[in-house]
């Protein structure tokens, strides 16, 4: 088991990565626990899977648990959907300092910690990921979200959870296709500031991918390990260091807008083909070399995730993908920094970017392979 601390000014907190969480959640939980009633908002799958072990450990903690059910899948993370959800914890009594659990991936976590949020102006929560993306990036850090009509988390919340169990056990679950989504945000922290995980990635990638316990364990809690860093350097993304998180989504949010935010294209797929193009954009710029860009590449597609545009068979063009971009959260004063590379493991802020030359870049990969 590996515990590890995000340090924060009066919200400090733990990430603990290992097994055997969910099946004893009461034990971990029991300090954040003041009522008899455990309010549990849980992805559909997620409590089909894992509702029965968590109801044994509270139940005979002489808990009662309520679950909430959320539908799998960024449809949840609406307007809507928060409305129903507030209107749940408010019907059962929940108090500033009580906790709120959050069971599933990236979806429950974000809609959850938003709720938890604004409840009363904030109550506590913890989170419970089941998803390797969730795990190792959207459950650390505090940023909450829904989605709206103009884009992707463009309303939210900083709000940190009081603790994170990344219980590995329960990736064992997943279908495929998301495990290697979440695969993404792993190499993300390779590519943009540790070329040594890079390289142990590039090496022992497939063992992770097969859930072997060590290489698995591994690359969660290194990965865990990189953002909890970067979050205490950075919280609310005001000095730049924790914008170096955004590596490929800058592309990868444009791309899930283009295909309608639904499951044609997952987010740890986006992220993935993000960085390739991120990765290229920097070569084509003269700032990284076309052997490390072409490792981003060969390193996304061993692990199964789309390296080229033309694998989303998209009609657009890259004037189009670039006006997705118009709407990304990271704009200001009219301009949008991007993400870009040196080299592998060398991120940085690029604020001289302009979108015609982005625009031209993409119609370039549209046509390209």
């Amino acid at each position: 088991m590996a515990l590890i601390p995000v340090e924060l000014a009066g919200r400090s907190y733990e990430v603990r990565v290992g097994r055997g969480f969910l099946a004893d959640v009461a034990s971990a939980a029991a300090p954040f626990l003041r009522k008899t009633r455990v309010p549990i908002v849980a992805d559909a799958n997620a409590k089909a899977h894992w509702g029965a072990a968590i109801e044994r450990s509270l139940t005979v903690a002489g808990k009662e648990p309520q679950w909430y059910e959320v539908e799998p899948g960024e449809g949840s993370k609406s307007w809507e959907s928060l409305t129903r959800l507030t209107d749940w914890l408010l019907a059962e009594g929940v108090e500033r300092g009580d906790h709120v659990l959050a069971l599933g991936g990236g979806v429950v976590g974000d809609l959850t910690g938003f709720a938890c949020a604004i409840l009363k102006r904030g109550c506590g929560f913890m989170q419970l990921p089941t998803t390797l993306l969730a795990q190792v990036d959207s459950s650390v850090g505090g940023k909450t979200a829904i989605n709206t009509a103009a884009g992707k988390n463009l309303v939210g919340a900083f709000h940190q959870p009081s603790l994170v169990l990344a219980d590995l056990d329960s990736l064992s679950t997943l279908p495929a296709r998301e495990l290697r989504a979440g695969y993404a945000e792993v190499l993300k922290y390779g590519v943009l500031g540790d070329a040594d995980f890079f390289r142990w990635l590039e090496e022992h990638g497939e063992h992770v991918l097969a859930l072997e316990a060590d290489a698995l364990e591994q690359a969660v809690a290194t990965s865990v390990t990189a953002k909890a860093r970067i979050v205490a350097q950075d919280e609310r993304e005001t000095s730049g260091a924790r914008a170096l998180l955004n590596l490929g989504h800058t592309f990868g949010h444009a791309l899930e807008a283009e295909t309608g935010f639904s499951d044609r294209l997952l987010h740890g797929e986006a992220v993935a083909l993000g960085m390739v193009l991120a990765a290229r954009y920097s070569a084509r710029r003269g700032e990284m070399s076309l052997d490390h860009a072409a490792r981003v590449t060969r390193s996304v597609d061993v692990a199964g995730l789309p390296a080229e545009i033309s694998a989303l068979g998209l009609d657009c063009t890259g004037r189009k993908l670039a006006d997705h971009m118009l709407h990304d959260k990271k704009m200001d004063a009219g301009t949008l920094p991007f993400i870009l590379l040196r080299g592998l493991g060398d991120a940085y802020l690029a604020h001289d970017v302009e979108l015609e030359d982005v625009a031209s870049f993409l119609d370039e990969q549209l046509q390209a392979h």
